[in-house]
């Protein structure tokens, strides 16, 4: 684990971003943690939240010419990563974000910030059907323009209706990489590092076994 995965995992505790529990998630499972990517809410939370995002896409090596952050929650991720690529790693990168739908009067179209142009790296928060990524990609590919990857804050790491997770499906799919803050298992690791949460991490590692994808 580097030691930003570490500071985003208590920066998100502390937020209540992240949270331990039970919770019931849309696909009916029974889940020991949530994660709300709409918790992101005040000034300070944004700055931080992009230097994570920026660190994993260094870290990432992912090569890209713009940000795209797809409605709604992408939006001020990719605006708050943007701002820490430049301010912290000297990568002054054009960005842009959609509407749900087109506008009409006004400067009109879809897209609002700068054109989509060559490689687009997305930024959202959790990848789960992969609804947004397929509707970002038909949304870039008619600006002529590719998918480089895909940086989220959280891989759940837990199968969809196959054996596979989500982010591997869209790998697959689209031949591009899927990077992520914090993975499922980096969570479990943070957990065994802290000591006497043993409820919290038997719940995780169970959840583990019983969901977790094979690759």
């Amino acid at each position: 684990m580097f030691d930003y995965q570490r500071a985003f995992i208590q920066f998100a505790l502390e937020h209540r971003i992240l949270r331990f529990g039970e919770f019931i998630l849309k696909s009916g499972r029974r889940s020991p943690y949530f994660f709300n990517a709409g918790r992101f809410a005040t000034g300070q939370s944004l700055i931080q939240v992009g230097r994570y995002y920026a660190q994993a896409i260094i870290g990432s090596r992912i090569d890209f010419d713009m940000l795209f952050g797809p409605a709604y929650k992408g939006i001020p991720l990719a605006c708050a990563t943007a701002i820490a690529l430049a301010e912290h790693h000297g990568r002054d990168v054009p960005y842009a974000f959609d509407r749900k739908e087109t506008k009409t009067h006004g400067e009109g179209g879809k897209v609002i910030g700068a054109p989509l142009h060559g490689r687009i790296l997305m930024i959202d928060d959790v990848i789960s059907a992969g609804t947004s990524v397929r509707e970002s990609v038909a949304l870039i590919a008619a600006s002529r323009a590719s998918l480089a990857g895909v940086v989220i804050a959280l891989d759940r790491q837990e199968r969809g209706e196959g054996a596979v997770a989500a982010t591997a499906e869209l790998e697959a799919n689209h031949s591009v990489p899927v990077a992520a803050i914090i993975t499922l298992d980096t969570l479990i690791e943070y957990l065994l590092e802290q000591g006497g949460r043993s409820a919290e991490l038997a719940a995780m590692q169970a959840y583990r076994a019983a969901y977790g994808a094979s690759c």
